[in-house]
């Protein structure tokens, strides 16, 4: 037997009328969305930093190392790590290697005994011996002032990168870490559903005058005040611009 044809909807009858009671619905539904913040302005820009700059006029990354090379091993020792934990170890570490070549001579099986207290410590070593060896051999045993060179090292992602340009170099580059981009995005400075969304924004804003130390102030601002429990808005030098909602003062 041959199927009757269902006849189609016609527009009127797939398009659902606006009755008062769906609009009432929408309209309440739209009010509970968080209103998107107002962004920055240039002047609140250059405010916030300048209360940065008043507080601590030359910030520093609380990583301990003695040179470019031993600020790389740290900074790629730090990935899911604390800063404490990671000079926890290498405060025995450095005295001994703190060139390519004698991190090389110390060997994989001996760097995971120095850095056993790291999470990840395994392929970390793996990673610090392989990016040494590459050093000596590509890089005359130097730490290469170039942002694909140094992503091109084992270990090192655009993170890791950031951080040697800016502090070994003073390049003036925004390394975000989970700090920083929880600042930028709480704050509405510069949201980004990513951590490199969020370091381009900085890029587009911050003025240059701040433009050496700025991730420092924001590190260290998201890691003592903006913290991610219970933020200290009471002592938040920034409070009055910050635009999260939720902030207690």
């Amino acid at each position: 037997m041959a199927k009757k044809a269902i006849p189609s909807r016609s527009k009127s009858q797939a398009k659902r009328p606006a009755t008062p009671a769906r609009r009432a619905v929408k309209a309440k539904l739209a009010k509970q969305q968080p209103a998107k913040p107002k962004p920055w302005t240039e002047a609140e820009v250059v405010e916030a930093f300048s209360r940065f700059q008043r507080a601590n006029p030359e910030p520093k990354g609380e990583l301990e190392h003695l040179n470019p090379y031993t600020l790389l091993v740290a900074v790629a020792l730090s990935a899911q790590a604390t800063d404490v934990g990671v000079n926890r170890a290498t405060r025995h570490l450095f005295p001994v290697a703190d060139t390519p070549e004698k991190m090389v001579a110390i060997g994989e099986e001996k760097l995971r005994d120095y850095i056993k207290t790291i999470g990840l410590y395994r392929t970390k070593a793996k990673n610090v011996i392989a990016l040494s060896e590459q050093l000596i051999v590509l890089h005359g045993s130097e730490v290469p002032r170039d942002r694909a060179a140094l992503e091109a090292l084992p270990g090192v992602g655009r993170k890791t990168a950031n951080v040697v340009l800016n502090i070994a170099f003073g390049e003036p580059t925004i390394a975000v870490d989970t700090h920083l981009f929880r600042v930028g995005n709480r704050t509405g400075l510069a949201p980004g559903k990513t951590p490199l969304a969020v370091e381009l924004g900085l890029l587009e804003i911050v003025p240059p005058q701040f433009a050496r130390h700025a991730h420092h102030w924001l590190i260290l601002h998201g890691r003592y005040t903006c913290i991610a429990r219970k933020p200290r808005c009471e002592v938040c030098i920034i409070n009055d611009l910050c635009r999260w909602p939720e902030k207690t003062v």
